[in-house]
């Protein structure tokens, strides 16, 4: 199945080089300006733009510790190891190209992004859960890679940048391609082991977290993005959670009396996501009113 789905993968990637998808022009008009120090009107980026591209360049930044991770649950050898050595070097593109945007049009203080990245790479990425093995690790990264598309396609709208946009919707699709070979083995597994994996499936739902949660200011930037429609609650259980569940047929599978309580515990977890992400929705709603009165009132009196 895995050698399958590596000969699939790599026959419908297409290869792309980041050099393609950068400004360089920008980059020498600034140097030719003189001086290195960064002023925030330099950048043409919101302020949700730019949390959200922090937000995303330092997750990708955290590849050495994804590697890992994978490496290790799944394998080095045969069509294994070759999926973590291609999945590895596409993702490692992500990062590439979208810091080399950034510091040529000086999108955000490169000096201060340099000092998170550090930061966050000492830190790491380790899996919360210390027996991950490879069903949980497999259901991990199909919700991940996801997510991630999700996530990458709103902040290209979010930076009102044409060569923004293109750039993150090239990633996106890398990480659409990945999400399907991640979706496809966990599909496998659903049906040789259809038991333990809703097991798995259920525990990594439960738990899920975008792998960058312990970067600097990851609360204020995913609030914001969270706010302003980069991802938030409704976006990961209508465009992440349940296409993927669908998609598995997971609710119309016969996992019998050994799984009926796994089951009813995950169509309950469901639920309660979803009232929540209507609770979020409401409190959304009323602050970015709040906000928008506020702007009027201070229109009015200037």
């Amino acid at each position: 199945m895995a050698e399958a789905n590596v000969n699939r993968h790599l026959s419908m990637t297409k290869d792309w080089h980041p050099h393609d998808y950068v400004p360089w022009d920008e980059g020498r008009n600034f140097a030719a300006m003189g001086g290195h120090d960064w002023e925030p009107e330099q950048s043409k980026l919101g302020e949700v733009a730019k949390a959200a591209m922090i937000t995303n360049l330092l997750t990708e930044d955290n590849l050495p510790s994804y590697h890992r991770e994978i490496a290790v649950n799944f394998s080095r050898d045969g069509a294994w190891g070759t999926w973590v050595g291609r999945w590895t070097a596409e993702e490692n593109r992500h990062g590439i190209v979208m810091r080399d945007y950034l510091v040529v049009t000086r999108g955000v203080d490169p000096v201060a992004l340099e000092n998170a990245r550090i930061e966050h790479m000492t830190n790491g990425f380790s899996s919360p859960s210390d027996d991950t093995g490879l069903l949980r690790s497999v259901a991990y990264v199909t919700f991940q890679e996801l997510a991630t598309r999700v996530s990458h396609r709103n902040t290209g709208h979010a930076c009102n940048d044409p060569i923004a946009d293109k750039m993150l919707q090239r990633i996106a699709a890398d990480e659409n391609l990945h999400m399907i070979f991640y979706r496809n083995i966990c599909e496998a597994a659903l049906d040789i082991a259809p038991v333990q994996a809703l097991e798995a499936i259920t525990e990594i739902l439960k738990n899920f977290q975008m792998p960058g949660a312990g970067m600097p200011n990851f609360r204020r930037n995913g609030v914001l993005m969270a706010k302003h429609g980069i991802y938030d609650l409704r976006q990961h259980l209508d465009d992440v959670v349940m296409p993927v569940l669908r998609k598995w047929k997971l609710f119309e599978r016969d996992f019998g009396s050994a799984g009926a309580q796994t089951l009813d515990e995950l169509g309950a977890f469901l639920e309660d996501l979803e009232k929540q992400a209507v609770k979020f929705e409401e409190m959304r709603d009323r602050s970015l009113a709040r906000e928008a009165a506020k702007r009027e009132r201070a229109a009015a009196v200037s």
